[in-house]
C-alpha cells in the first residue's frame, strides 16, 4: 500500500493539496508499519485464545473450584507469616533465623499445634487448587505449548507445596523428615547420574527464583488480581514480596547446585539452610532481617489472592484487573 501511495503521490506532485494528502497517508502507513516491526502493536493470539476460551464456559459451572483457591492461598501466607515472623523475632533476639520445619517444631503449644495443623490444610488445599487449576485449565491458558508448559509447572508447585504439608504433619507427629531427606539426598550423590540430576534440580530452581523476581520487576502478577482500592494501595508491598520470595528461591537452588558440584548432601537445603548462608556473609544479620521482612510482604501478597486473585474461568472475564486499573 506504501509503493501505490508513494507512486500516485509522484503522478499527483502538480496539485499541492492533493500530494499533502498523500504524503500524509503515506507517512502514517511508514509509521503503523515501523510500530509493527519493533513490537508496539503486538499480536493479541495469547488474549484471543483466552477470550475464545472463556466465551465458550459458564462462570457458574466453575464456582466450586473457589474454596480451594482461597484455602490454599491463605495456607501459604500463613506459612510464610509464621516462618518470617518467627525468625524475624529470633534475630531480634540475637538468635539465628529458622526455616519451615524448624519453625513448625519448635511450636510446640497448643496455639502452635492449631497454627501447624492449619498449616498443613492450607498446604494440602493449594496443592488440591493447583491441580485442579490445572486439569481444569482455569486460567485459560489452552492447549498450545506455552499453555500446556505452564499447566505443568502449576502441578509441580502443587507437589511441593504438599511434601510442606507432610512436614507439618510430620511436626504434628514429632518426627523429622530432615534425616531422611539428607539420606536420601547422599545416596542419591553415590550414584553416576546423582549430582546431574540434583545439579539440574538446584538450576531449575534458580530459574523459578528468577521467575519470581521478574514477575515482581515486572507486576505482571497485576494481571490475576481484581482492582480496588486496598490492591492498588498495597501494591508496592506485594511487589516487594514477591521480589524477595524470588531472592529465597533463588538461593536455595544455587546451594541445591552447589551440593551436586561439591557432592557435599549437606550444602543442600530449604528456607533454613538459605538464612544460615546469609548469615555467614558480611551484614548477615540485617541481610536476614531484611529477607524476613521481604517474606512478611510475601505472607501479604497470599493472603491477598486469597481474597482477590481472579480465575477467570469461575469469574467469566467480568472482573477489572489491578493492571487495567493502572492503565487508566
Amino acid at each position: 500500500m506504501g509503493l501505490r501511495l508513494f507512486l500516485w503521490m509522484r503522478r499527483r506532485s502538480w496539485d499541492g493539496t492533493n500530494c499533502d494528502g498523500a504524503r500524509l497517508l503515506y507517512v502514517q502507513n511508514i509509521q503503523e508499519g515501523a510500530q509493527m516491526a519493533i513490537g508496539e502493536v503486538r499480536p493479541s493470539d495469547d488474549i484471543s485464545v483466552r477470550e475464545n476460551i472463556l466465551s465458550k464456559i459458564d462462570p457458574e459451572n466453575f464456582a466450586w473450584t473457589m474454596p480451594f483457591m482461597r484455602a490454599g492461598y491463605a495456607g501459604r501466607g500463613l506459612v510464610y507469616l509464621v516462618v518470617a515472623g518467627f525468625s524475624l523475632w529470633s534475630v531480634w533476639q540475637g538468635s539465628e533465623a529458622k526455616g519451615a520445619q524448624d519453625t513448625m517444631r519448635s511450636l510446640d503449644s497448643w496455639v502452635g499445634l492449631a497454627a501447624v495443623s492449619l498449616i498443613a490444610a492450607g498446604m494440602f488445599a493449594y496443592a488440591i487448587w493447583r491441580c485442579i487449576d490445572s486439569f481444569w485449565d482455569l486460567e485459560a491458558h489452552g492447549n498450545s505449548a506455552k499453555g500446556i508448559f505452564a499447566r505443568i509447572a502449576m502441578i509441580v508447585t502443587g507437589l511441593l507445596h504438599g511434601g510442606i504439608g507432610v512436614l507439618a504433619l510430620a511436626a504434628l507427629s514429632g518426627r523429622s523428615s530432615g534425616g531422611q531427606g539428607q539420606t536420601m539426598l547422599s545416596s542419591m550423590m553415590q550414584t553416576n547420574a546423582g549430582p546431574w540430576l540434583i545439579g539440574t534440580a538446584g538450576l531449575i530452581t534458580v530459574g523459578a527464583g528468577g521467575y519470581y523476581v521478574y514477575k515482581g520487576i515486572s507486576q505482571s502478577y497485576r494481571d490475576n488480581l481484581e482492582a480496588n482500592h486496598f490492591t492498588a494501595n498495597w501494591n508496592p508491598l506485594l511487589r516487594a514480596g514477591l521480589i524477595a520470595q524470588g531472592v529465597a528461591i533463588a538461593i536455595i537452588g544455587a546451594l541445591i547446585a552447589y551440593a551436586a558440584i561439591t557432592v557435599d548432601a549437606s550444602q543442600a537445603g530449604g528456607l533454613g539452610s538459605a538464612f544460615d548462608w546469609l548469615h555467614q556473609q558480611a551484614y548477615g544479620r540485617f541481610v536476614v532481617a531484611a529477607l524476613c521482612l521481604g517474606l512478611l510482604c510475601f505472607s501479604l501478597f497470599c493472603f491477598v489472592n486469597a481474597v482477590f486473585r481472579i480465575v477467570p474461568k469461575a469469574e467469566g472475564g467480568s472482573v477489572e484487573n489491578l493492571t487495567a486499573y493502572f492503565k487508566k
